[in-house]
């Protein structure tokens, strides 16, 4: 599997000649310009992970590319004529070869006042974790994480310990987009992380990375 990083939670995964991208939102503007996309993932409404406009470029670009999300942001796409695919929690969907499937419900919690919205997380090719905004633990093997590591959601530790119970054997951040300076947080992961068998990788923006 090859997996290249556009920006926050913005991922080209290449997996047996299938190429997917994860999340086009407002923290990188790549996906407007890339090719040969098959399929588009897409966790939840926020705009940090659903940007419309970059999206119908992406489509615009690839017609051929298909979405596959849930019901919540299906009905924003609704109203901008663009067809998806509904793959939620306990679904799945035969990628060309390559399966994807839905897992979680609901965006993590940011305040009691703030009811959340819905958040699919995705596992693809029974090797690679993307959950999204929530630490969803799918209930099964992961052999790569992509791991959230800041957000109004959540804290660093909260996300060092979700790393710790799905004890994948490779961990990369992501949703960190909204730092100015994202590389300082990713100083205390590996400490904990790696000496409890877990690998943790930054991914260089732009360059494509194999797991």
């Amino acid at each position: 599997m090859k997996i290249t990083k556009f920006g926050h939670c913005c991922l080209l995964i290449e997996e047996n000649g299938v190429r997917i991208l994860t999340d086009p939102g407002t923290y990188s503007m790549q996906q407007s310009e890339v090719k040969n996309i098959d399929f588009v993932l897409i966790t939840h409404e926020h705009a940090d992970h659903l940007h419309i406009e970059s999206l119908q470029a992406l489509l615009k670009n690839n017609p051929q590319a298909k979405v596959i999300t849930n019901k919540s942001v299906g009905a924003l796409l609704e109203k901008e004529n663009i067809a998806f695919s509904i793959v939620e929690d306990g679904q799945n969907y035969d990628a060309n070869g390559v399966l994807i499937e839905g897992f979680g419900k609901d965006h993590a919690l940011m305040h009691t006042s703030i009811p959340p919205i819905q958040n699919t997380g995705y596992f693809i090719a029974n090797k690679l974790f993307y959950p999204g905004d929530a630490f969803t633990n799918p209930g099964k093997q992961v052999e790569v994480l992509a791991l959230p590591v800041a957000g109004p959601w959540m804290r660093l530790l909260e996300a060092i310990d979700y790393a710790l119970e799905i004890k994948p054997k490779t961990c990369f951040p992501v949703h960190e987009g909204i730092l100015k300076q994202p590389g300082s947080t990713h100083v205390i992961p590996p400490k904990v992380l790696e000496p409890n068998g877990i690998k943790f990788v930054v991914l260089e923006i732009d360059k494509e990375h194999e797991f």
